[in-house]
């Protein structure tokens, strides 16, 4: 018997009442399924044409909207929309926060099922707008088309696009005249690049039929006011290369490191490409409390630099130490919170799987005299087990700050075997810290948790979380 096709459903006058994960608002249709909507407020009255249906809910999208809700402000970008970023834009910034607290505490009781002590307000942050320290734009030879731009009968005249991907689509470049996630001179440089690319006949990126020479643009900024410029070709050119890489240099001579990588492999990563220095330094450095943090095209480094030092100050302040402290650092990274934390232990050991991080790390710690600090790179689940444990010591504090898959269950198996004092857990993605806290839940109590708002106008929200023994 052949399966009955899902209609798409239209539901009218329906209430938005809350937000959800991925930044999705939450309404109830009338037989009592959940709609999770992309484009609306909670607050909002609108109708909505459901796009996929599930067992238990439906996926739509808003098309008309008959009240709008009193939580709403307007974009600040053009882009809003149509970008697949800043989704929360349309959601004044102190009811953006009210729902990543929710969403925080939500999954710390339903999915950790834990005793939760007061919470602590969100930490917001000081700037909504111009916070991000790393931008990557992409070049196209086939910019996306507005639906008036489709139905047009108008030459489009140029397709070329510098900007980012389309959610969902690959090979679709939104072209993007001004971003506000950035400060200047991010945008003065990217469209200053792509008017001279286009002036001079410099073949834009087509991601289909891997042609043409200009593929990607990551813009970095810095705390101490240096500016990191790399231009990904995906051709050797080396004429049209110092052209372009010469009128960077020119025009904008407060860049302090202009580097280039030549990639011909079909997707566009660096971190398996050389990446070569044209003019100043191969890195930038980033300052936080006197400290110094060298930073190549490859590194990580938290995106809002700002936001990093309340969120690392925090979960100081959470691990409280006295100075006599034996501290493993997992997931450290670049070695960042480790050192941040070193000059109030006695010794901080980091631990991360990336060589890469592991090597800045210790270039780092030496660059800023620390030396009760010592890292090790390896799987974590395989690195740090008994022998480990014997080998460096046992610790009385864990700080860990996995990614957005959270810890390993084997890791959290070797932290109970462990048992420290005390566990700061610091997360990016609550759900998981959640289930990992559950697993813990026998041994230890969260004493104190807060959120940390590093990425305003989205739905992405960071947490700290105290853990102490029973």
């Amino acid at each position: 018997m052949a399966r009955s096709k899902n209609r798409k459903k239209v539901f009218t006058n329906v209430e938005v009442f809350d937000t959800a994960a991925k930044g999705k608002s939450v309404a109830k249709a009338p037989d009592g399924k959940v709609i999770f909507i992309p484009n609306a407020v909670p607050g909002d009255v609108i109708d909505v044409q459901t796009f996929k249906k599930r067992k238990s809910y439906y996926e739509g999208k808003a098309t008309i909207f008959h009240t709008l809700s009193d939580k709403r402000t307007e974009p600040a970008c053009d882009h809003y929309g149509v970008c697949g970023g800043c989704k929360w834009q349309d959601m004044a910034y102190e009811h953006q926060l009210y729902y990543k607290q929710k969403e925080v505490t939500n999954n710390l009781i339903r999915i950790g099922h834990i005793e939760l002590p007061e919470i602590t307000p969100i930490k917001e942050a000081a700037e909504q707008y111009f916070y991000r320290n790393k931008m990557e734009f992409s070049f196209s030879d086939s910019r996306w088309l507005t639906i008036e731009e489709v139905e047009s009968d108008e030459d489009l005249g140029d397709r070329n696009a510098l900007g980012f991907h389309i959610p969902g689509m690959w090979d679709k470049i939104l072209d993007i005249k001004k971003c506000h996630l950035q400060a200047d001179p991010s945008n003065a440089i990217r469209n200053a690049i792509k008017n001279f690319a286009l002036e001079n006949d410099l073949e834009f990126f087509n991601t289909r039929n891997q042609t043409g020479l200009l593929r990607t643009l990551m813009l970095r900024t810095s705390s101490t006011g240096d500016i990191m410029v790399l231009v990904q070709f995906f051709k050797e050119d080396k004429e049209k290369r110092e052209l372009l890489l010469d009128y960077v240099a020119e025009t904008f001579p407060q860049i302090t490191s202009l580097q280039y990588v030549i990639n011909g492999k079909a997707n566009d990563t660096i971190y398996d490409q050389d990446v070569i220095c044209y003019k100043g330094q191969d890195h930038i450095f980033e300052e936080m409390e006197g400290l110094k943090f060298k930073i190549n095209a490859k590194s990580f480094y938290q995106t809002n630099s700002a936001q990093a030092f309340e969120l690392y100050k925090l979960t100081r302040e959470f691990a409280d130490l006295k100075g006599d402290e034996l501290v493993y650092d997992l997931y450290t990274g670049t070695g960042t919170i480790a050192q941040f934390v070193a000059k109030q232990a006695k010794k901080v050991i980091g631990v991360e799987s990336v060589p890469d991080a592991i090597t800045a790390a210790k270039e780092n710690a030496k660059f800023n005299g620390i030396d009760n600090v010592e890292f090790y790179v390896g799987d974590m689940k395989n690195v740090f087990n008994e022998q480990f444990i014997n080998t460096h010591g046992q610790p009385d504090v864990i700080i860990t700050d996995p990614p957005r898959d959270g810890m390993h269950k084997d890791v959290v198996k070797q932290i109970l075997n462990v048992a420290p004092n005390k566990i700061v857990y610091v997360s990016c993605n609550s759900a998981t810290q959640a289930r990992d806290l559950q697993l813990m839940d026998a041994i230890y109590k969260v004493t104190k948790t807060q959120a940390v708002d590093m990425f305003p106008q989205t739905h992405h929200v960071e947490n700290i979380v105290l853990l102490e023994k029973r």
